[in-house]
């Protein structure tokens, strides 16, 4: 087991606060089902209530650390310093309708050595409330559920792959383009799944649950934690042209080495076609 570093601590410390007070306001939210006005209003309040609690704690932590978050947008840190990149309700739309599937999710991401923008995430956490597991990796230091090493799965063949991906919603990403890529891939595959929060999409696979993701238009904070979880559990993660970067938010294809490579192969010839 590898020990657990300062600034894991403080995420997951961050986290777990904001995440009970979640789990005690999604029992709520079955009640509000039946109401008049609905639950909206609710669910609103307690995403920018858990994301005010990450923030408080993260801030006294690290005073100097800059922001990014899905609410409070972009609050800058000192020069130089590293900076947060949070999102305190990924699933907010399985909370709403009484579906225990979601996430906080905690990245942080040091800025270039030359001043010129934003590189490297270094540590990550992705946590479920409903469920009490926190998914975490550290640059080098692998990825853990718990005090327990996380591998992506060793499956080679599509036709045992079960993938995860999200499907284009209200206004939200490219409906034709997932169409397409879907006709390709689903044939190939044993299943496809949509459960509706990207961060635990990304630790499901690091966990070997899924052997493959793709989704597109997504946010910094969606992915960021989870990509460095799967990277640090063996896996591949890239855009559609199969190009990496620090962060994927408008696409993102995950896999094993070489699921990654059957999967870039069907999907680059779908968005192709």
């Amino acid at each position: 087991m590898a020990a657990v570093s300062g600034i894991i601590r403080v995420m997951e410390k961050a986290a777990r606060k904001a995440g009970g007070r979640l789990r005690r306001d999604f029992g709520e939210v079955e009640h509000l089902q039946v109401s008049r006005k609905g639950p909206a209003d609710f669910v609103s309040k307690a995403d920018q209530i858990a994301e005010r609690t990450i923030y408080d704690e993260l801030l006294y932590a690290r005073p100097d650390w800059g922001f990014v978050m899905e609410e409070g947008g972009v609050i800058e840190g000192d020069a130089g310093k590293p900076r947060w990149i949070v999102d305190p309700l990924d699933g907010t739309s399985n909370f709403l309708h009484g579906i225990p599937h979601f996430a906080i999710s905690i990245a942080a991401q040091e800025p270039k050595l030359d001043g010129s923008g934003w590189g490297e995430v270094t540590a990550g956490v992705v946590y479920n409330p409903v469920t009490d597991e926190t998914f975490w990796a550290e640059k080098t230091r692998g990825a853990w559920l718990h005090d327990g090493r996380l591998r992506v799965s060793g499956r080679k063949g599509l036709s045992e792959a079960l993938i995860a991906t999200g499907i284009p919603f209200g206004g939200h990403g490219d409906f034709s383009e997932w169409t397409k890529i879907f006709a390709a891939i689903g044939p190939q595959v044993a299943g496809i799944r949509r459960y509706g929060a990207a961060s635990l999409d990304l630790a499901w696979l690091a966990a070997g649950r899924f052997d493959g993701f793709w989704e597109s238009d997504l946010n910094d904070w969606d992915t960021a934690a989870g990509c460095l979880i799967v990277r640090e559990a063996g896996g591949f993660v890239s855009d559609f042209r199969g190009r990496s970067a620090p962060i994927h938010s408008k696409q993102v294809l995950a896999a094993n080495d070489t699921l990654h490579s059957r999967l870039h192969k069907l999907l680059a010839g779908a968005i192709k076609a």
